[in-house]
């Protein structure tokens, strides 16, 4: 059985500059480079991919701030500034990602109503994006993870992917995580509870 590579979100409105800026987000750019190119299973990159108004956005709720919260029909939703808007310049991979190398590109919150932080699952943890199912083709039962942002998008893979039954590692090195009132710490909690390596 094979081992996946999984990387999450390097995207320009992630990176220092971006709508949406992870500190130091660029600076695993080329460590993912190295681990993509010495990688011999199968590699996937996702891509944040919102409409323009997505629910997500605070823009789209008179009287709301980014990185307020509130509720949604699938629970509590962080309103980000606007990102990643479909086809933008935001949107794109980071210039320097060699991107050639992933074989399938799974893009995610393109649905207006509901936002996704997860490679395999919208944000209602229930509608699926279709990579369990490409991953159980390719015969993988092992993850690793890297990417943007630890504790959102990363965070999220590696807890659906460790319930839907697949070993997981997290390489903290190639993640950077945008910290809102102590979330890094929170997530790292979570995965360790969820048999997550980190590593």
């Amino acid at each position: 059985m094979s081992e996946a590579l999984i990387i999450i979100d390097v995207q320009n409105d992630f990176c220092p500059g971006g709508a949406l800026g992870v500190p130091q987000g660029d600076e695993i750019v080329t460590p993912v480079n190295v681990l993509m190119a010495a990688h011999d299973g199968p590699v996937i990159a996702t891509q944040d991919w919102h409409p323009a108004g997505h629910a997500s956005f605070a823009s789209s709720h008179p009287g709301k701030a980014p990185f307020e919260t509130m509720t949604m029909p699938y629970g509590e939703q962080v309103l980000w500034p606007d990102h990643c808007i479909i086809g933008s310049p935001g949107a794109a991979f980071h210039d320097s990602l060699d991107i050639d190398r992933a074989d399938l590109i799974v893009r995610k919150g393109f649905r207006s109503a509901i936002d996704s932080y997860s490679a395999f699952f919208e944000n209602d943890h229930t509608t699926p994006t279709g990579l369990h199912g490409y991953l159980q083709t390719r015969g993988a039962s092992r993850i690793v993870l890297a990417g943007l942002a630890y504790d959102f998008c990363v965070l999220y893979s590696a807890l659906d992917a460790a319930r839907l039954g697949y070993r997981v590692r997290v390489i903290e090195d190639n993640c950077r995580a945008i910290d809102l009132d102590g979330s890094k710490a929170a997530a790292r909690q979570a995965m360790q509870d969820a048999g997550v390596a980190l590593v």
